[in-house]
C-alpha cells in the first residue's frame, strides 16, 4: 500500500516541536561558545532540529524520505546564488583592503566625518548607496566595511556602527527599483512595482526618520574611547599604503556596473578583479608582505592576488587597532557562514516538505479578522518564516502566497500585503543569527548579530510602524478603491 494514502497532516502543536528544539539548542550553543557558535555549534543545532523534524514526519505522519530530501535540495538550490555572492564578497573584502581602496576610504572618511555626525551620516550614506545600487549586501560589503573602520578608529562601539550601516543599507534596498527583494515582493503579491514602492514610503520614511534621530542623539551623547587617536591611524595608513583618490575609481566603476543591472555575481567578481589590478599598480610595497620574499615581481603579484582573494591576509601597519581593521580572510573567511546557510536550508526544507510550516501558518490565518490583525498576522508571519527557514526570499514568497487569498477575502488591496511583507520579512532577516542575511552581515562587518541587533533602529521600527499605520487606518484602501487611488 502506498504510504501517501495513509499520510496525515501534522498538527500545529507537533509542528512547533522541531522549532522548540532548534531554539533550545541554539541558546545552549550561544551560551557555550558565544561568538564562536558559527564555527560548528549552530550548524549542529540546525541539523539536530532537522533530524527531529524528519523523525516526526516519517515516523508519525508517513512521509517518505525522498519527499523530504527533494524539499531540502530545492531549498539549498534556492540559496546557491546567495552563497556564491558571499564568496565574491569575501574576495572583494580581501582585494579592496590589499589594494588600498578601503584604507583610502577610511583615511578620507576620518578627515571628513566628525564623530558627532558619524552615526547619522553613516546611515544616510548607506541609504543613498543602497538606493542607487539596490543591494544592501554590496553596500555593506564595500562602503559599510570602510565606515566600520572609520567608526572603530573614532572609538564608537561596534553595535552602534553596524546598526547605523545596516539601517541605512536596508532602507535603500527596500525601496530601490533595482532591489531583488522589492521586485520579488511586488511580483509575488501581483502588485505593480512603482505602486509597491510608493506605498512602502508611508511606513518606510517615518521609520528611517526615527532611526536617523536616534543616531543623531547617540552621536551627540556618546563619549568615544579616549585612547583612540585618529591622527595615529591616519599616519599609520599613509605609511603603510599609497593613499590616493585614484583608487576610488574602482568603487565608482562598481557602481556603474550595478547601474547597468548586471547580475550581482558578475558585478562583484569584476569589482574584485579591478581591485586586484589596482593592488598590483598602486601597492607594490604591500605585495611582498602578502606573498613573501624570494619571488619574481610577476609571481609575487599573482600569489598576492590569490592570497588576498581566498585566505587570511594580514598587513603590519605598526598600529595594533589598524592591524585588526585591515586583516581579512577572503573567500575562506566565508566558509563557516556558507556551511551555516546550508544547514539552515536543510532545516527550512524539511519543515516545508513535511507540511509543518503550513500547519503553523494556519495559526496566523485564524486570528486575522480586522485590518490591523490581518497586517499584524502578515508581519508576524514574515518574521516567523525568517526564523524557521533562515532565508528572506523564502519568507517573502511563503508569506505572500499564504496571505494573498485572505487579503482578497477581506477586500483589502494587494499593495497592503506587499508592503507588510517587506516591512517584516525583508528588514528583519538581518537580525536573526542563523538567517542567511544575519550570517552574511555579521561575517562581513565582523560584529555578532546579537551585538548589533539592538542598534538596527530602522529594522526594528519598520514592522512596528507597519502595524501602527494599519491601526490608525491611514491610506488603507479597499479593493474597490484601489484603481481610483493608485495615483494618490
Amino acid at each position: 500500500m502506498d504510504n501517501n494514502l495513509n499520510k496525515k497532516s501534522p498538527s500545529a502543536l507537533v509542528s512547533f516541536v522541531p522549532l522548540a528544539v532548534l531554539v533550545v539548542f541554539l541558546a545552549l550553543t550561544i551560551k557555550l561558545f558565544g561568538g564562536d557558535a558559527i564555527s560548528g555549534g549552530s550548524q549542529l543545532s540546525l541539523l539536530a532540529a532537522s533530524a527531529v523534524c524528519t523523525a516526526i514526519a516519517i515516523g508519525i505522519y508517513r512521509y517518505k524520505w525522498a519527499e523530504l530530501e527533494e524539499a531540502i535540495v530545492a531549498n539549498i538550490r534556492s540559496a546557491t546564488p546567495a552563497m556564491i555572492i558571499m564568496l565574491m564578497i569575501g574576495m572583494i573584502a580581501g582585494t579592496w583592503m590589499a589594494s588600498g581602496i578601503i584604507p583610502s576610504l577610511i583615511y578620507y572618511g576620518l578627515k571628513i566625518l566628525h564623530p558627532s555626525i558619524f552615526l547619522p551620516a553613516s546611515c544616510v550614506i548607506c541609504a543613498i548607496v543602497s538606493l542607487l545600487t539596490g543591494s544592501s549586501w554590496t553596500t555593506i560589503a564595500t562602503i559599510g566595511v570602510a565606515l566600520m573602520g572609520i567608526g572603530r578608529a573614532q572609538g564608537f562601539e561596534d553595535g552602534w556602527i553596524a546598526g547605523a550601516i545596516i539601517s541605512g543599507a536596508y532602507f535603500g534596498d527596500k525601496v530601490s527599483l533595482m532591489s531583488d527583494t522589492t521586485v520579488l515582493a511586488s511580483s509575488t503579491a501581483e502588485v505593480p512595482l512603482f505602486t509597491h514602492i510608493k506605498y512602502m514610503l508611508i511606513t518606510t520614511t517615518p521609520s528611517l526618520v526615527i532611526a536617523i534621530i536616534t543616531f543623531v542623539i547617540a552621536g551627540l551623547t556618546t563619549t568615544t574611547s579616549a585612547e583612540v587617536n585618529t591622527a595615529e591611524i591616519e599616519m599609520a595608513l599613509q605609511s603603510t599604503y599609497n593613499i590616493s583618490p585614484w583608487l576610488l575609481i574602482v568603487p565608482i566603476l562598481t557602481g556603474v556596473l550595478i547601474a547597468k543591472k548586471l547580475p550581482a555575481i558578475i558585478t562583484l567578481f569584476a569589482s574584485a578583479m579591478m581591485a586586484a589590478i589596482a593592488m598590483v599598480i598602486a601597492q607594490p610595497e604591500i605585495i611582498p608582505q602578502i606573498a613573501g620574499e624570494g619571488l619574481s615581481s610577476t609571481m609575487a603579484a599573482i600569489k598576492a592576488v590569490v592570497i588576498s582573494s581566498t585566505t587570511d591576509c594580514s598587513i603590519a601597519t605598526g598600529n595594533a587597532l589598524l592591524d585588526d581593521l585591515v586583516a581579512t580572510s577572503g573567500m575562506g573567511g566565508m566558509m563557516d557562514t556558507i556551511w551555516l546557510i546550508t544547514c539552515a536550508m536543510c532545516f527550512g526544507g524539511v519543515m516545508y516538505g513535511s507540511g509543518m510550516l503550513s500547519a503553523i501558518s494556519q495559526i496566523f490565518l485564524r486570528i486575522a479578522r480586522r485590518t490591523v490583525s490581518v497586517v499584524g498576522s502578515t508581519v508576524s508571519s514574515g518574521i516567523f518564516f525568517n526564523l524557521c527557514t533562515g532565508d528572506q526570499y523564502i519568507s517573502i514568497i511563503l508569506t505572500c502566497n499564504l496571505f494573498r487569498r485572505l487579503y482578497d477575502d477581506r477586500n483589502l488591496e494587494r499593495r497592503l500585503l506587499s508592503r507588510s511583507v517587506e516591512d517584516s520579512a525583508t528588514v528583519t532577516s538581518v537580525l536573526i543569527p542563523w538567517n542567511s542575511c544575519g550570517m552574511a552581515q555579521s561575517t562581513v562587518l565582523g560584529v555578532a548579530t546579537l551585538t548589533y541587533l539592538p542598534y538596527c533602529i530602522f529594522n526594528i521600527v519598520s514592522p512596528i510602524m507597519s502595524v501602527v499605520v494599519a491601526s490608525i487606518g491611514y491610506k488603507i484602501f479597499k479593493r474597490s478603491d484601489e484603481e481610483k487611488n493608485d495615483e494618490k
